[in-house]
C-alpha cells in the first residue's frame, strides 16, 4: 500500500519543489483538499489526519497550528519551517550532521528539516568542533549569500520581474546585505547543532540569481589552539562525510587548482558558483589556506532549494518510510 502523503502548504516555493519530486513515485498516494474546501479548518484537519506522513511548508505560526490539529497519534510530521528546529521531542532532519543522525531520523514521528544556511554552516563546523580543531566558545563568523528563491514570494516576485526593453530580467539589487539587526532565524539552530557556546555572527545576502547557495566560514588558525592547518581541517570533513551519498569534500588538487587559476586581465580568479549544484540533493565543502598557514576560508555549496529544502524533506521522508535515501533524488 502506498504511504499517504499531504504537503501542507503545496502551493509555496518548497511544497511545489517537494510534489514535483513525489507525484511520479509510486511508493506515495499525494493527498490535496478540494479547492472548494481549501479554506475550510476543517477540510485541513481531515487531510492532516488522514496522512501517514505531513510535510508542513508553512509560515511558523501556521505550522504550530498544523501540528495542533494532528490528533491521530500515527500520523507522522515533516516540517520545513523554522517552528521546531530546536524545539524538544523533534528530530533535526540533517542526515549527514552524525553517524547515528539516519537512525535517528527513519525511527522519529516528528522531524524538523534544516534551514538552507545553517545546513552549510552546520555541515562546516561541527566536524571542526568534534575533532578539537575549533573550540566551541571560538568567536565564529559566517558569510553567505543565497539566491533570491530563498527569500519566497515576494523576493521571487520582485527579481523575477522585467523590464520592457531590459537586457536582463529583474528590479532586484545585485548584491544585496540583509539580516541587519544581526539575529537571523537560523541562528538557534546553528549554534545548537554545531554545539557552539556563542551564536555566531552572521552576514547573509541575497544576490540576482534564482537558487543556489555559498556559505563561507573564515578562520584565522593562528588564533586556534594547537597547530591547526588547513590540511587538519580537511581531513576532519573527509572523516566526517566519509560514504556520504550527498556531502562531498573537494581534494587539495582542486582547491589549490582554484586558488592557482588566472583570470584573463591576470588577477586570480577562483571561480566558485554558488549555482553549480542546482537542481540536485548534493552539498560540495572546500578547505582554502592561506596567509602563510595561518588563514583558512571553509565553503559549502549547496542548492537552497535543494538539499537546502526541498532535497533534505525527500530525503528525510525516504528515511523515516524505510526506503532507499536517495530514491527520487
Amino acid at each position: 500500500m502506498s504511504a499517504r502523503i499531504f504537503i501542507d502548504g503545496e502551493a509555496g516555493t518548497t511544497g511545489l519543489q517537494i510534489r514535483h519530486r513525489l507525484e511520479r513515485r509510486g511508493e506515495f498516494a499525494l493527498l490535496s483538499i478540494d479547492p472548494a474546501r481549501r479554506k475550510d479548518p476543517a477540510a485541513r484537519a481531515e487531510a492532516l489526519n488522514a496522512a501517514d506522513v505531513v510535510v508542513l511548508c508553512l509560515p511558523d505560526e501556521a505550522a504550530r497550528e498544523a501540528v495542533s490539529l494532528i490528533t491521530r497519534s500515527g500520523v507522522r510530521v515533516i516540517d520545513a519551517s523554522t517552528a521546531h528546529r530546536v524545539a524538544p521531542g523533534w528530530t533535526y532532519g540533517f542526515a549527514e550532521m552524525d553517524r547515528e543522525q539516519r537512525r535517528a531520523i527513519a525511527s522519529a514521528s516528528r522531524v524538523a528539516n534544516p534551514g538552507c544556511f545553517a545546513t552549510g554552516a552546520i555541515a562546516l563546523l561541527r566536524p571542526m568542533v568534534q575533532a578539537g580543531l575549533l573550540p566551541p566558545e571560538f568567536p565564529v563568523t559566517l558569510s553567505a549569500i543565497s539566491g533570491y528563491s530563498g527569500g519566497g514570494r515576494p523576493l521571487i516576485a520582485e527579481y523575477s520581474a522585467s523590464s520592457p526593453g531590459s537586457e536582463a530580467a529583474g528590479h532586484g539589487d545585485a548584491f544585496r546585505i540583509y539580516g541587519l539587526p544581526l539575529a537571523h532565524k537560523h541562528l538557534p539552530e546553528i549554534q545548537a547543532y554545531a554545539r557552539l557556546t556563542h551564536a555566531p555572527l552572521f552576514l547573509p545576502a541575497v544576490g540576482r540569481f534564482a537558487q543556489g547557495m555559498l556559505v563561507e566560514v573564515p578562520l584565522p588558525l593562528w588564533a586556534l589552539p594547537g597547530a591547526v592547518t588547513p590540511r587538519a581541517l580537511r581531513e576532519a570533513l573527509e572523516q566526517a562525510y566519509a560514504g556520504s551519498r550527498f556531502v562531498e569534500v573537494a581534494p587539495a588538487r582542486e582547491t589549490e587548482a582554484l586558488q592557482k587559476a588566472r583570470s584573463g586581465a591576470g588577477g586570480y580568479l577562483a571561480a566558485l558558483d554558488p549555482e553549480s549544484l542546482n537542481g540536485t540533493n548534493r552539498m560540495r565543502l572546500y578547505v582554502f589556506g592561506g596567509g602563510d598557514g595561518g588563514q583558512a576560508l571553509l565553503v559549502a555549496i549547496l542548492d537552497n532549494l535543494g538539499k537546502g529544502a526541498s532535497g533534505a524533506a525527500v530525503q528525510n521522508l525516504n528515511l523515516m518510510l524505510g526506503l532507499d535515501e536517495a530514491a527520487g533524488l
